[in-house]
């Protein structure tokens, strides 16, 4: 049976409306972020906020966070929450710090979908896409959206209380509830940091809505306001009741202190959000300029005070550690997606472009890197390789590059037949982030995995541990991540360095040598890493202890 050249057409025309429409930005969210998600717990956040999650697999810490039966006060629990409980309905299949990961997966896919939603409601439908998409394109978001990640639910929380308050000019109550929920689920997320980037974004209802400003809307609003103090003091209030001691401590470090401003630490968040943002905030700024006579409209003032909150915390806690910009990003994606249509066609073009290009070059970078692990080629960088990962063997080379090339191939293919549009720059970057990360993933994980995991270095401390079986150990001031990953490896919880144990763990990097002991002897070292990837682990048995 033969269609008609029409027919063909018109079904051709329809599968690729649907694969550069909603189908296709599902797939590509999907691919985006259950690609890497397998992995050892890294060093350092991966490792480290995976500790709560195993200490509730074990039955502990569910009301008050944990590492290793101590205390853990970081971050409240919401995000370990989902994280155990994602591990435990998966434990049939997926390793639990694998399972765990899955709460950043689900807590980033509800950032797009509230984020695209408010979009809409702010700008249109036409914006819900593009929105979705520059949230997914951010450099910074990717490395943090595939390793345990408290702050992935903080921003989740924020994206929330922004689709929520954008649609209370249509549906007042439905919208501050949405809003309301969302401020106490912040709080749980990230303490009166939560509360503090979301509670204040109510008063834009008032400012920015003059649709709002009747008795109706405003019974919305304190009704919305109730429920996000009463579901945000529940838990609070149970600690409170439960363990007065705990909640003095978590009380003690949620409050932010103001310090002296100095122009290097200006420059330095400066920085941090230049290319963690890249390349949201150039679309955003033109499209504040471009609007500036709008400004206190809600389409533009919302975004712009959550990006404006976020910011002012981040200077007030003085931490510019990456994931803490984090919070800016539902902010920024709205403002950029407003932004598009306002863009001229040469600039979306060269934007268009740029992204191709970047794309393109950063993926030979990763194929040159694979090389230089496969055929040591380039002789420089396969030194660099050798000196971070000595012991490092690759097992299988031509499974991955097949796999390489085929994802470079489809991102071809993809970019060359996308269509023409407003959205196109967007939708490029997203799809050309995706195949990054997921050549990444194909080529680099293997050595990524061998040379960030903590693995090699609790196998050989079983060994180690194996003649001093059932005796005491202790430890001096080890980092959060080690303490993690020996509970979760060895069940290693190790004494306090003032308990009279006869073993003791040290641990060393590049800033902190092993101290002098002249009554210890050494038994056991292992060290890893080269420069500020420098690490060392030792034990030490007491010689007056025989």
């Amino acid at each position: 049976m033969f269609h008609s050249p029409q027919a063909i057409s018109q079904t051709q025309s329809i599968f690729q409306r649907r694969l550069y429409g909603s189908v296709g930005l599902m797939l590509l969210v999907g691919f985006y972020l259950l690609s890497g998600l397998g992995h050892e717990p890294w060093r350092g956040d991966d490792a480290r906020y995976f500790g709560p999650v195993y200490a509730m697999l074990q039955g502990d810490g569910w009301l008050f966070p944990q590492i290793g039966g101590q205390p853990f006060a970081d971050f409240p629990p919401l995000y370990y929450w989902c994280a155990a409980l994602l591990a435990w309905l998966t434990q049939g299949v997926l390793a639990a710090h694998d399972g765990a990961r899955l709460a950043s997966a689900v807590f980033t896919a509800l950032t797009v979908w509230w984020v695209a939603r408010a979009a809409e409601h702010l700008h249109g439908r036409p914006a819900r896409t593009p929105a979705a998409l520059f949230t997914l394109g951010s450099l910074g978001l990717v490395l943090h959206a595939h390793e345990t990640q408290p702050l992935i639910a903080l921003m989740a929380m924020v994206a929330l209380v922004l689709e929520g308050i954008a649609r209370t000019p249509a549906r007042p109550l439905n919208g501050c509830l949405r809003a309301g929920l969302g401020c106490a689920l912040a709080g749980l997320a990230g303490g009166l940091g939560g509360w503090l980037l979301t509670l204040p974004l109510f008063a834009i209802i008032m400012i920015a809505c003059p649709e709002c400003r009747n008795p109706r809307a405003s019974a919305s609003l304190l009704i919305g306001l109730v429920l996000a103090a009463v579901l945000g003091g529940l838990w609070p209030l149970v600690i409170h009741l439960n363990a007065p001691e705990l909640f003095a401590a978590w009380a003690h470090g949620q409050w932010l202190t103001a310090r002296e401003f100095k122009p290097g630490d200006i420059i330095t968040l400066v920085e941090l959000l230049s290319w963690f943002l890249w390349p949201l905030w150039p679309i955003a700024l033109w499209a504040l300029w471009h609007k500036r006579r709008q400004l206190l409209q809600l389409r533009w003032l919302l975004p712009l005070a959550s990006a404006m909150i976020a910011i002012i915390l981040l200077i007030a806690k003085a931490d510019d550690s990456p994931p803490t910009a984090l919070q800016v990003l539902p902010a920024m994606a709205l403002l950029a997606a407003g932004g598009v249509p306002t863009l001229r066609r040469g600039a979306a073009n060269a934007f268009d472009w740029f992204g191709a290009t970047t794309f393109g070059v950063f993926a030979i970078l990763v194929w040159i890197a694979w090389t230089a692990q496969v055929f040591a080629w380039p002789p420089g960088l396969a030194r660099h390789i050798a000196r971070v990962a000595p012991t490092f063997v690759m097992v299988d080379s031509i499974t991955p590059a097949l796999a390489g090339s085929f994802i470079c191939a489809l991102w071809f293919a993809l970019a060359w037949r996308l269509p023409r549009g407003p959205g196109r720059a967007a939708a490029n970057w997203a799809m050309g982030m995706t195949m990054l990360w997921c050549l990444a993933v194909t080529l680099l994980m293997p050595w990524f995995d061998h040379s960030r995991t903590y693995r090699p270095m609790a196998d050989a401390l079983r060994e180690a541990l194996a003649p001093h079986a059932g005796e005491c150990v202790a430890s001096a001031k080890l980092p959060d991540p080690v303490r993690s990953m020996l509970d979760y490896y060895l069940g290693l919880r190790p004494h306090d360095r003032a308990t009279p144990c006869r073993l003791l763990l040290v641990h060393a990097d590049r800033k902190n040598a092993p101290p002098s002991l002249p009554e210890w002897e050494t038994v056991w070292a292992f060290s890893r890493g080269g420069g500020k990837q420098y690490e060392a682990l030792y034990l030490y048995r007491r010689l007056d202890r025989d």
